[in-house]
């Protein structure tokens, strides 16, 4: 009997009114055992928030909620096939909101009206056709799994955090960051960090916290990945810093998969700081290369006759310089194949060419072109 009377309660609001709307102005409860389905928009001019049972978005149409009080409903359900709930005012989930079909669409330049879920409440069912098309917000949660993307695909981003987050918000942008449409600003990809190669020019996410956190993303062929990188462990994440104005390195942890599809995990960084998070590519780390100082013996006991640097055998396109102490280049060579015995091959004032290079200190540069890497350092060379 109280459904009825419930449905009951609804047609006579909205025929009231005279619009295609359900007008709440405080009126109307769901209890534990009610389940509400909403066919048309609506409108919330009044508290709505102790509601049990289940609220239903049906229909084909896009729908609306909008009005001057969020509304707060226990378990929320979407079933809108090719269609979307938009938000003009937020909604807050205190259990479940399952997704079956259709989007809850918000407003990407008016982050403050948001999906909302509470400290108990999760997300089930979601897909490419039924996710976040806008930003989702969370309450008092250590680690979520944002359910967020665009019309046509899901692109979700896992936040891990310290500790739980008071509140934190994500939404995905399928836009170049150069020419953001919904920013003040550009997130200019020429202006980063040196440890940041190239940047994605195809997709971004927005993601709020004011926790310590690592988040993973992932990419697929619509991310056009081969478009800045040559192998997929290449793959880093870089973010926007508000106030550097530049991409800053965030890690790069365990990249996982193809230059198709696959995903990565940043390090430990604060959300705040940055406006803007995407995929870059990355030095390698230098801790996986770490290139010594040399003796270089060239006497024809078999030990130490020539320059060998192992780790130029993961770069086959690889160019080495050594200078003298003074900084005369005495000796290049790309794709080097431990050709540097003690002798110059430069046609510069190198005193006895013909009797070997004094012994003494020299300065090396080495660097990795297939990697993108370079280092430096000394070698030691005796007769």
């Amino acid at each position: 009997m109280k459904n009825i009377h419930y449905f009951i309660l609804v047609l006579l609001t909205t025929s009231t009114f005279a619009q295609s709307a359900l007008y709440n102005s405080g009126s109307i409860r769901i209890h534990d055992t009610a389940t509400l389905g909403f066919h048309t928009n609506l409108i919330n001019n009044a508290t709505f928030d102790q509601n049990l049972g289940t609220v239903g978005f049906y229909g084909p149409t896009v729908t609306s909620v909008s009005g001057a009080f969020i509304p707060v409903f226990y378990d929320i359900e979407i079933f809108k096939p090719l269609s979307a709930v938009v938000l003009e005012t937020s909604i807050d989930v205190i259990n479940a909101l399952n997704f079956i079909d259709g989007d809850i669409q918000t407003y990407r330049n008016n982050p403050i009206e948001n999906m909302i879920v509470s400290p108990d409440a999760f997300t089930t069912g979601e897909s490419d056709l039924s996710k976040v098309d806008g930003y989702l917000s969370i309450k008092q949660k250590q680690n979520f799994f944002f359910t967020v993307g665009d019309a046509s695909y899901i692109r979700p981003l896992t936040l891990n955090s310290e500790s739980e987050n008071p509140e934190a918000k994500c939404a995905y942008f399928y836009e170049d960051p150069n020419i953001p449409t919904t920013f003040n600003t550009s997130f200019n990809t020429n202006s980063r960090e040196k440890e940041v190669r190239a940047l994605s020019t195809t997709e971004f996410w927005d993601i709020d916290g004011s926790l310590p956190s690592t988040i993973s993303i992932s990419w697929n062929e619509r991310s056009a990945i081969s478009n800045f990188v040559d192998e997929y462990y290449q793959i880093g994440v870089a973010g926007w810093h508000r106030t550097a104005k530049k991409w800053i390195n965030l890690g790069s942890v365990n990249p996982i998969g193809d230059l198709n599809q696959g995903a990565v995990t940043s390090e430990t960084f604060v959300p705040n700081d940055y406006e803007a998070i995407t995929f870059a590519k990355m030095a390698i780390p230098t801790k996986l290369f770490k290139l010594n100082n040399y003796l270089v013996s060239n006497n024809g006991d078999g030990i130490n006759d020539f320059l060998y640097i192992p780790e130029l055998e993961e770069s086959p396109n690889n160019r080495i310089r050594i200078f003298d102490r003074n900084g005369l280049q005495v000796f290049e060579q790309n794709n080097y194949q431990n050709e540097f015995t003690g002798f110059s091959n430069m046609n510069n004032l190198v005193y006895q060419r013909n009797e070997g290079l004094p012994s003494g200190v020299y300065f090396y540069l080495a660097y990795l072109d297939d990697l993108q890497l370079e280092f430096q350092g000394f070698l030691y060379l005796t007769h």
